[in-house]
């Protein structure tokens, strides 16, 4: 399979145009039009990580944070970064990133963390803005279906639980071709009235191509007269951290003993208790504190993301209990969710998870 393939099994759902400007997403080194047979899937793209795709022959590594994130002037191998991209370059090894689009897809990072900590119902806790389109196409209301359907199908019409969702308007659409046209009704040279459909659908901005394609191909006309719309409506289908209920609540120390089990961590940082049973929670897998006063506007119970400095416990003022759960550990489960995607279109490829535990944290514990 083309390397390109292989990532757009990915992208279609969580689109690089999703990632953070800041980002560097996508195929890092290597040829796109490359033919694999595996892929590794890692949190990070280490040395040990790359000794592992040599071992088990994988073309290809998929891992979730950037190999390549600031600019490289030179490959010397004087820093990890550069010592990395000359092995996976030497061993023909392309290495690509899903991060942040991962981190903002609805069913990405956070929907795979708040499945294993039993969040039930998980909704985005910061929704992107700028991300929606309006696309309104005109068509003869003998093919409205038709073409409904199409963009339907390509992505269209998608309202938070709700799809298949569209405004529709009878009326009757003019036109004259000259004599080079071929119209589907009507002659050339005669003005011609149509009984026409005016068809109105919300569209994910990356999606937009796609729908725009199809809409195109079930259309009847040689000339389709269609409208795109910016909307400044925030899109409940991405955006970062996540928020939802835990099916049972939970005092504050069971619900940190909780955590520490199913993630695997040796030492939790939290504020100080505040005596409330842990109910609803917000978590943003990685660096999430700058989601706090979105957490807080939800009124949840606890907020759990990694990197918080001294200062941000501060923050919580009381009102909520704030946990830092460690970076790796809350997008441990990120390379399991890759494997998913992929195995779900393509059961037979060999989608292979790495075995290298990347996380650059140690814990020292005198016993």
């Amino acid at each position: 399979m083309k390397i390109s393939d292989l990532l757009t099994l990915i992208t279609d759902k969580a689109a690089l145009s999703l990632q953070e400007s800041y980002d560097n997403s996508g195929l890092l080194i290597g040829d796109e039009t490359t033919e694999v047979s595996s892929v590794l899937l890692a949190v990070d793209a280490t040395e040990d990580v790359v000794d592992e795709a040599i071992r088990l022959g994988c073309g290809l590594i998929i891992a979730h944070h950037p190999l390549i994130f600031k600019g490289l002037k030179r490959l010397n191998p004087r820093n990890p970064v550069e010592r990395i991209a000359i092995k996976a370059i030497k061993n023909d090894i392309a290495i690509a990133a899903m991060h942040t689009n991962l981190d903002n897809y609805q069913f990405g990072v956070n929907a795979k963390l708040a499945e294993v900590l039993g969040i039930k119902n998980p909704a985005i806790l910061n929704p992107v803005k700028d991300k929606l389109r309006k696309l309104v196409v005109f068509v003869p209301q003998t093919h409205a279906e038709k073409v409904r359907q199409a963009m339907f199908s390509a992505g269209a019409g998608h309202i938070g639980a709700y799809d298949s969702c569209s405004f529709n308007t009878n009326g009757t659409g003019t036109f004259k071709g000259n004599e080079n046209t071929n119209p589907f009704v009507g002659k050339a040279g005669e003005l011609h009235q149509e009984p026409e459909m005016k068809i109105e659908m919300v569209v994910p901005a990356y999606k937009l191509n796609r729908v725009v394609e199809a809409m195109l191909s079930a259309h009847p006309y040689e000339e389709v007269a269609y409208d795109i719309f910016l909307l400044e409506n925030t899109f409940s289908g991405a955006g970062s951290g996540m928020f939802g209920l835990l099916e049972n609540p939970l005092s504050e120390k069971d619900f940190l003993a909780m955590i520490q089990k199913k993630l695997g961590t040796q030492v939790l940082r939290h504020t100080a208790f505040t005596g409330k049973v842990v109910h609803k929670i917000a978590i943003c897998g990685g660096s999430g504190v700058f989601l706090l006063p979105h957490a807080r506007a939800h009124g949840v119970d606890a907020f759990v993301t990694a990197d918080m400095k001294y200062h941000d416990f501060f923050e919580a003022d009381g009102q909520l209990l704030m946990v830092d759960a460690g970076h790796f550990e809350t997008e441990q489960f990120t390379k399991d969710l890759m494997a998913d995607i992929i195995r779900k279109k393509i059961p037979k490829f060999a989608a292979l998870i790495s075995e290298v535990n990347t996380n650059a944290v140690s814990y020292f514990q005198n016993k």
